[in-house]
């Protein structure tokens, strides 16, 4: 799985050489981050579900077309598809901020994806609203600390931007 340990390892070990001591600082930053990180985690595994439905409520709400017959959302079966692929998003989310890396986003959630989306005929703009609103929604210091709000929306962002 890819995070700042395994990157700087790889790429140090790829260019024949030791870690840089700008390599030790970007796994000296991840460390001081983790305390953030876990925290972010740990809120939004306790609240996955209730973050996923709003996400996904606000998605529907902003895209209302895809509930008429022969659209990506206007079976039971594909509501519980798409609420389902939001909860595996921040769940991915989730495991980003426990390692400190985009591996498991990367690995799992991206790689493939827009042919997948392509394939399915789904859009990817709902995805997009909905992992938006989660960024938006989020609140320091009601949610979590703003050290975790940032480490979370920046996972987010990441993710918003390899769907759009």
């Amino acid at each position: 799985m890819k995070s700042v340990v395994t990157t700087v390892i790889a790429a140090a070990d790829a260019a024949g050489r030791f870690p840089s001591v700008s390599d030790l600082e970007a796994v000296q930053g991840s460390i001081q981050r983790a305390a953030a990180r876990l925290e972010a985690a740990e809120k939004l595994g306790a609240n996955l579900d209730a973050v996923a439905r709003e996400a996904y409520e606000a998605a529907i709400k902003k895209y209302p077309y895809l509930n008429n017959p022969g659209e990506a959302n206007s079976t039971d079966t594909f509501k519980a598809k798409c609420l389902r692929d939001i909860k595996h998003y921040l769940r991915l989310i989730q495991y980003c901020l426990i390692v400190g890396g985009t591996g498991p986003l990367d690995e799992w959630g991206i790689a493939g994806q827009r042919e997948v989306y392509r394939a399915l005929g789904l859009p990817t703009a709902p995805y997009v609203a909905a992992l938006t609103f989660a960024r938006n929604r989020g609140c320091a210091p009601r949610d979590m600390s703003a050290q975790a709000l940032t480490e979370y929306n920046a996972l987010l962002d990441y993710l918003i931007n390899s769907l759009s």
